[in-house]
């Protein structure tokens, strides 16, 4: 991995103490030789002063502000606090910018740049209403009329160039294993109508005999062949004709099945959100995350879907084709 040398690694302060600063400087921890380094906490309670909340520690506290900027000389300052209007020096912090040229940003919009995702936890305690005031684009209604003509025109070129690979793969699951080649399955897509996914057959015919269960790495129910075409992603080329269909398009939040939407609603935050856009056969999810089977790993893919619904558009979608292919040839995913 690329480590930016020291001159130009920027040096974060972060106002707060709470889950929300913690979080922030987690990520960029997560994140080392990326561009920043966190220098410490600034909080309101002097008896945390030296405290270590992860491993950078609290360095002191907001009156001391002015002063701690003079001496730890941030390039950039993180505001992570839960009242803005109250508890944020905003004088202060102004000077700060104009004066001496420091960077400061909100903690979830910083949150948002540096990871590709929006927390679903600082969506639920205080800024629901971001994702309503996020800035549309003038082309928006444009681009959601070309994204059908694009869909459409996708489809027929995906399943004329996989039809050759298509028709070896039917051979192979027919060959290996009693069924049918292909299946179909309940899920759920725009504003929570339920369609029927078409793919191709990995699993034996008896996987799910004793009710849904989520698949996971090395499932002992997926066929040789089945593994095969799932690694390569094969099994889901059979969604071009769901594509064509208007049920799914090209790219988009991955549809879920119902018995799982209902689990997964109570228990991730604004989970139905990601109906509010067609399901798709690649997402920014799929590009950012590795492939998952438990509730953690859908809240964390969600998070990375819902700052695809916020700023979709047709750059973020080239991005997004260009890191599928990525993914399928080398298996590199973008959050790793």
């Amino acid at each position: 991995m690329f480590h930016f040398p020291s001159r130009l690694v920027e040096r974060v302060l972060i106002l707060g103490t709470d889950l929300q600063a913690v979080a922030v400087a987690r990520e960029i921890m997560r994140r080392r030789g990326r561009g920043y380094e966190v220098i410490g906490f600034v909080g309101h309670d002097q008896a945390l002063v030296g405290q270590s909340l992860i491993n950078p520690r609290v360095i002191g506290v907001m009156d001391e502000l002015e002063e701690l900027v003079r001496r730890r000389r941030p390039d950039r300052i993180v505001v992570a606090l839960s009242d803005l209007q109250d508890e944020a020096p905003l004088t202060l912090l102004l000077r700060l910018k104009v004066r001496d040229e420091i960077r400061v940003d909100e903690a979830s919009r910083f949150f948002e740049r540096l990871t590709g995702k929006i927390s679903t936890e600082h969506l639920q305690s205080w800024r629901p209403w971001r994702l309503v005031f996020a800035e549309t684009s003038r082309w928006a209604r444009l681009y959601r009329r070309l994204r059908r003509v694009f869909d459409v025109v996708s489809s027929l070129i995906g399943m004329a160039l996989s039809f050759p690979l298509m028709v070896l793969t039917a051979v192979a699951i027919r060959i290996e294993s009693p069924g049918p080649v292909f299946y179909t399955q309940e899920r759920v897509g725009l504003y929570g109508r339920k369609f029927r996914i078409f793919k191709f057959r990995s699993m034996r015919v008896d996987a799910e005999a004793h009710g849904p269960v989520w698949a996971c790495e090395n499932d002992p129910r997926v066929t040789r062949v089945g593994r095969v075409i799932r690694k390569l992603h094969i099994d889901e080329t059979p969604q071009f004709f769901n594509i064509l269909r208007g049920e799914m398009s090209l790219i988009g939040p991955r549809p879920e099945r119902p018995e799982f939407v209902e689990r997964l609603k109570e228990r991730v935050p604004y989970y139905t959100e990601r109906h509010l856009v067609k399901p798709g056969l690649t997402g920014w999810a799929q590009v950012s995350y590795p492939y998952g089977a438990s509730f953690e790993d859908a809240r964390e893919k969600h998070q990375y879907d819902l700052y695809y619904i916020k700023n979709q558009s047709p750059l973020l979608d080239a991005i997004i084709l260009l890191d599928t292919a990525r993914v399928v040839l080398f298996g590199h995913y973008r959050g790793e």
